[in-house]
């Protein structure tokens, strides 16, 4: 398909200049930001390459509506943000979808977050290059051969050094409380997904570096991709081979649930610490207060205070760590807490922060819970 000279042109070749620049910052070395900016550069694409489509397809219609009327904010317009993008045109498949809202959800997590980290952009590498993978295959299919951008690209250098396992321990200790929030996130999202999902190169891109050795051609490429359909059977079984040692890793890592407490498990263990009359009202009081996790129905039930809880999207419920339970015991044993007071919070929703507890004059201890 080659367009015309018009919008559709131009909100395309918009979306195509940003995904390069995305790549390109990606792959300059002494880059700052480098994975914010590419995760919000390859938002912007994605979101304007959906725009070009339904401007191409269905016409200036892709906005948010009130009724009649359209949402207009500073008087303009509000056009469809991504995930509204992907809810209208609903037919791209699961795994790209998964992986557009691992991204979204990323973006609104760092958007206000400062993370100097290169472990961050290591963590994620694969679905980053899935990411553009997909953004590629999807923009061919909208407009055609004629706009694929991929001889535009080229493979970054790597450097051959690999940390070792005290020099990654290392690493980890240094990173602030805001990278390990998006580190557990990461970890999170992942484990939730069905085995399909998570194997799939839509949602994740797994490569196994091997060098090229012996008598190869001095006409050769430097990289070559595989064509799995191509190997022989024997071939294929070799290469399987290695992503089983790599598939058995990540799921020995990233055991689902391990360590993880239902409500009425805190409950138990808080009266294991010597608090009787703790119930589960008493826990349901406390997670409102302190936000640690999203009401029922919730558009995003994934904002949870990952220190503490984390929302389990197989079983569609939340999970407590022993953090929550320390957390908990050690206040309703230092702190005389009305339970008015609570429900006056909730009520309103007011959400207090667990750093700067306790709002109110602190009190003698009184070896038990909420007093009423």
């Amino acid at each position: 398909m080659s367009l015309r000279k018009g919008k559709t042109k131009s909100i395309l070749e918009n979306s195509i200049d940003s995904a390069l620049l995305a790549v390109e910052i990606y792959n300059k070395p002494r880059t700052t930001f480098k994975v914010e900016n590419y995760i919000t550069l390859m938002i912007i694409a994605w979101t304007r390459l959906f725009h070009a489509y339904f401007n191409n397809t269905i016409g200036d219609k892709y906005y948010y509506k009130n009724g009649r009327n359209y949402r207009k904010v500073d008087g303009e317009r509000k056009s469809w943000d991504l995930r509204e993008c992907i809810k209208q045109y609903n037919n791209l498949d699961d795994p790209v979808k998964k992986n557009l809202d691992f991204f979204i959800q990323l973006r609104n997590k760092i958007e206000h977050r400062h993370i100097d980290k290169e472990i961050l952009g290591t963590q994620i590498f694969g679905e980053c290059q899935a990411m553009l993978y997909n953004y590629e295959s999807t923009l061919t299919n909208f407009f055609g051969e004629d706009y694929a951008i991929n001889e535009n690209l080229a493979f970054s250098l790597q450097f051959s050094k690999i940390l070792t396992k005290e020099q990654k321990e290392a690493q980890k200790n240094l990173l602030s409380r805001e990278a390990q929030d998006i580190i557990d996130y990461i970890n999170k999202y992942r484990t939730s997904l069905p085995e399909e999902i998570f194997s799939s190169q839509e949602f994740s891109i797994k490569l196994i570096q091997v060098p090229k050795i012996g008598n190869t051609n001095r006409n050769d490429l430097a990289v070559e991709f595989i064509n799995w359909e191509a190997l022989t059977p024997e071939e294929q079984a070799d290469f399987q081979k290695l992503t089983t040692i790599i598939k058995n890793k990540t799921l020995t890592l990233e055991g689902a649930n391990v360590g993880k407490l239902k409500p009425k498990d805190v409950v138990e263990k808080i009266k294991e610490n010597g608090i009787d009359n703790f119930t589960i009202y008493n826990h349901t009081l406390f997670w409102k207060l302190f936000g640690i996790r999203p009401n029922n129905n919730a558009d995003n039930p994934f904002e949870t205070n990952t220190k503490y809880c984390h929302y389990d999207e197989v079983h569609k419920d939340y999970v407590f760590n022993d953090n929550w339970v320390l957390l908990l015991t050690s206040i309703l044993k230092n702190h005389q807490i009305p339970v008015e007071w609570i429900k006056d919070q909730v009520k309103n929703n007011i959400v207090v922060s667990v750093h700067d507890y306790p709002p109110q004059k602190k009190h003698s201890p009184i070896g038990g819970p909420i007093v009423d």
